[in-house]
């Protein structure tokens, strides 16, 4: 087990939770495994958080069941590279898990940790970088997000219930990046029903910094994203 010397500079690291199984995306297993342009999806992923020079390491939380990680990610290795089979039933036990991991591992509560979805396999090392600049000396942190351009419909029984006004909506990407010590308090607070971690910041009355990101960064998570996925990442 790799531990890092106690700084007063704060650090950085990934965390990526992938104890999940997918299952709105239709495919057999869990979906960070599918094949993406001759890969597995979360192979695309970690690459480009390696390429990140600011990043202390990368975390990756899995299942304890999970068997198949070592094979898929061959190259996953070295000192920079973590994996913790603590994962839990829901994104935030998982990240949870991973928070304590990182703690173990020398991890300090003024360190910055930034979440990220294996699914978001289109992330660019350019926009983590972007992310980190932005938030280094901010207060409360932030992620990367995409403003909304859609008009927006609330839907009942399958029908136009109202027109919701989009304007200072944006939509919520990752990595979302905090100081461990305020998101492990704010996780453990919020519950597991938070979807994401600037959900459980906020709810502590901070208010995380929006820091604008391509459309690309999706998440691949209903079946047409796989191909839409595979179409981009062939395309670079």
């Amino acid at each position: 087990m790799t531990h890092f010397p106690i700084g007063l500079q704060p650090r950085c690291f990934a965390l990526v939770p992938a104890a999940g199984i997918g299952a709105r995306s239709g495919a057999t297993g869990p979906k960070q495994y599918v094949t993406l342009a001759g890969r597995p999806m979360m192979a695309h992923t970690l690459d480009a958080l390696s390429q990140v020079a600011a990043l202390e390491a990368t975390l990756v939380v899995l299942s304890p069941e999970d068997d198949l990680f070592e094979a898929a990610m061959p190259e996953f290795q070295g000192e920079r590279a973590w994996v913790a089979r603590v994962g839990g039933a829901s994104r935030a036990e998982t990240v949870s898990a991973g928070l304590t991991e990182l703690m173990a591992r020398g991890a300090q509560p003024h360190d910055w940790v930034l979440v990220h979805d294996a699914a978001r396999c289109l992330i660019r090392p350019e926009w983590v970088l972007r992310l980190i600049e932005a938030c280094a000396e901010d207060e409360v942190g932030g992620l990367l997000a995409l403003p909304l351009a859609d008009t927006l419909k609330q839907a009942e029984a399958g029908r136009v219930a109202a027109t919701v006004d989009r304007r200072h909506k944006w939509a919520a990407q990752t990595p979302q990046m905090f100081r461990l010590g305020m998101l492990k308090p704010a996780l453990m607070m919020a519950g597991d029903s938070v979807t994401d971690e600037a959900s459980a910041v906020e709810a502590l009355g901070h208010a995380p910094l929006l820091v604008e990101s391509p459309m690309e960064n999706f998440k691949v998570t209903w079946p047409a994203d796989f191909a839409l996925a595979e179409r981009l990442l062939r395309s670079r």
